[in-house]
């Protein structure tokens, strides 16, 4: 089937606010709250049938942009600047297939604004939700899940260098994943560490955590100092040492660091610390270090050397993953904030570079931005799956109370869609993870892995500024 071409004929904005259960401290931020935007797009195939999808995502303030100089509500102003002016230019767009209608409005997007002092990730952010309403409305349109609409090729991909249709067909989804557990920066490891208990019966201490959810993954924040970091590393290890058989790592640098060799001396304090000898053989890879503004400005051979090293942050753009390759990065990461078509264009890099070298060095890690169970959570993990990433992090279930902040109407339809993945307690529907597994073989189901859409008379209108002297089209 050749991929279908359809007019978007309405793209509506919606927020929900949401206050985390606990803090949560990542380089030198802290979040406390943040909105998730919602997105609900309607589609007109040239048939004239015509098909609803949506799409969800955290609007976490001091990611995309941490200029200190930029207070959490100027962010969220960059994001919710983003989404009004991928509405706009989408809206104004004629017939397209899917992958088609993102590469029309990639560059515009990132070069727009750029006029308006915003940077590529945030650049990127609203199309990511714009680009995978329309694909849920057109796997809607077409009673197709996600699974099979892609590995298909329905959306239409294609990229310079690589056979995006042979790839595409040679994915195989999973049904369930390992979730890898985030330590915060400011996480309690033990109960000494705790001030005032949360108290809503839900894990708090990095040791409740694993006694409830059975973790064997985890992802673990270090700071910029190496001293400091090592020292909070072997308060972490001396919890997970207790697990019995193997458990993973993986570290993440949040631009904590200036250069490689800052980065080089961290590492090699850890591995040279007796009381991190098993977390150091357990370590995976080392995520993002070094800041983004000379990240890709300088090889990282002698570090990349004894670890495998991922850009995040740096993974801006379409030329950025080949460019860090260059310089010694083995890695990419997948967040659907980022947009799915440039993880799956990643991911068919990693195969080929790595057919190209007879090796299997380059790879793609599923990472989280605070992931929220509904829509979002949903989406990310399909994507994942499908790309055979074996764990990914999950933190949004920590951090936040489940689906608490959604009306009851909402969170049972999800809970009755999706039994597989969320659980109802503590009053609340939320992910269900045993084992330290997460299983979700019911999102194989028509649309973009969800039987279920957020009640949308319950969420507010988000409050966006035309981007345009035109006026922009009704919907």
């Amino acid at each position: 089937m050749t991929a279908p071409r359809f007019t978007v004929e309405a793209l509506d904005l919606f927020e929900r606010p949401l206050r985390l259960r606990m803090p949560f401290r990542f380089g030198a931020a802290t979040l406390t709250s943040a909105p998730q935007a919602y997105l609900r797009a309607r589609i007109r195939l040239e048939d004239g049938r015509q098909a609803l999808g949506a799409a969800a995502e955290m609007m976490a303030p001091k990611w995309f942009d941490k200029n200190p100089a930029l207070s959490d509500e100027d962010n969220l102003g960059q994001l919710r600047t983003s989404l009004a002016m991928a509405r706009e230019a989408y809206l104004a767009g004629g017939a397209n297939t899917a992958c088609g209608h993102w590469r029309e409005h990639h560059a515009p997007q990132i070069a727009g604004s750029a006029r308006r002092g915003l940077n590529t990730l945030v650049a990127c952010y609203g199309p990511a939700l714009v680009d995978r309403a329309l694909l849920d409305a057109l796997c809607r349109a077409l009673g197709a899940s996600f699974y099979h609409a892609v590995r298909a090729n329905l959306p239409g991909m294609e990229a310079p260098g690589l056979d995006m249709t042979a790839f595409l067909s040679r994915l195989v989804p999973q049904a369930k994943i390992a979730a890898r557990h985030t330590v915060g920066m400011g996480d309690p490891i033990t109960p000494a560490d705790l001030g005032r208990r949360v108290a809503d019966g839900l894990p708090e201490t990095l040791e409740e955590v694993v006694a409830r959810y059975g973790h064997r993954y985890f992802k673990l924040k270090v700071g910029g100092e190496p001293r400091a970091a090592v020292e909070r590393l072997a308060a972490i290890a001396a919890v997970l040492d207790r697990i019995e058989g193997p458990y993973h790592a993986t570290l993440d640098g949040n631009e904590q660091y200036e250069d490689a060799d800052g980065a080089l001396e961290l590492w090699r304090r850890i591995v040279q610390e007796p009381r991190l000898a098993r977390l150091a053989r357990s370590v995976l890879f080392l995520e993002q270090p070094i800041r983004r503004a000379s990240a890709l400005g300088h090889g990282i051979a002698p570090l990349a050397r004894e670890v495998p090293v991922i850009i995040d942050e740096s993974d801006d753009s379409l030329e950025a993953f080949p460019q860090a390759r260059m310089l010694g990065y083995t890695g990419v990461s997948s967040k659907t904030c980022k947009g799915l078509y440039k993880s799956l264009i990643n991911a068919a890099r990693c195969a080929l570079w790595n057919r190209e070298e007879h090796a299997d060095r380059y790879f793609m890690s599923g990472e989280d931005l605070t992931v929220q169970a509904g829509l979002g959570l949903q989406q990310d993990l399909a994507l994942v799956s499908l790309l055979g990433i074996r764990h990914v992090e999950r933190n949004g279930h920590h951090y936040v109370n489940g689906m608490a902040a959604a009306p009851e109407s909402e969170q049972s339809a999800f809970l009755a869609a999706h039994p597989d993945l969320y659980e109802r307690s503590h009053g609340a529907v939320r992910p269900l993870i045993r084992d330290g597994m997460l299983a979700f073989g019911s999102l194989d189901c028509a649309g973009y892995a969800a039987g279920a859409l957020p009640d949308w008379d319950a969420l507010p209108r988000m409050k966006v500024a035309s981007q345009t002297a035109a006026k922009s089209p009704t919907s």
